[in-house]
């Protein structure tokens, strides 16, 4: 594949294109010299799968904060939190920046509320850049990362389906986020 094509489409979201969005993210990683990248990875299983690809990479993976779907239970197993840790992958469990609370107040009371807004507008191209942003903050916030461009990748429900190059911000500033490129993404969401 040649890189003079902006970007790769997949016909369909999820799962399925996990391996193929990660070894198109090494590879243009590998080509524009930047070796950070950010990983949504709920159970670890995504994180194990980079590990294979992304050698020489930092890679951060970013997991769900406690009572996500249980109250006070963890998504990422605690073994499995220790051993991709113990295989060099920083794992960052933290509130999602852009629903947060903010989300629990428009359940309780209804009505728009501006960064629920900044998160349906990232899906209109697709659930994979709202989550690829989202943990690039999130891993900004945590201090994992050095402010260089980063590789962040996302999906839909399940694996990764999307992967984007993303100058990082904080949520402090986060219209200082830039996304500089897509590299892959579903067509059909």
């Amino acid at each position: 594949m040649t890189w003079k094509t902006l970007m790769t489409h997949f016909e369909e979201p999820g799962y399925i294109n996990t391996k193929q969005t990660l070894e198109f993210a090494s590879d243009r990683g590998k080509e524009l010299g930047i070796n950070e990248v950010v990983i949504a990875s709920a159970t670890g299983e995504t994180a194990y799968r980079a590990l294979e690809i992304f050698k020489g990479f930092r890679i951060t993976a970013v997991t769900y904060h406690c009572g996500f779907y249980e109250p006070f239970q963890k998504n990422m197993k605690e073994d499995v939190r220790r051993d991709l840790e113990e295989e060099g992958v920083r794992v960052i469990e933290a509130t999602h920046a852009l629903s947060g609370i903010e989300r629990t107040i428009a359940n309780k009371y209804s009505g728009s509320y501006p960064v629920l807004l900044i998160g349906d507008t990232l899906r209109l191209l697709g659930e994979g850049v709202k989550v690829a942003v989202e943990i690039s903050v999130m891993a900004a916030d945590a201090g994992a990362l050095t402010g260089n461009d980063i590789i962040s990748i996302g999906g839909t429900a399940k694996g990764a389906d999307t992967a984007l190059i993303i100058k990082p911000a904080h949520q402090s500033n986060f219209f200082n986020l830039k996304i500089r490129e897509i590299i892959c993404k579903p067509k059909n969401f």
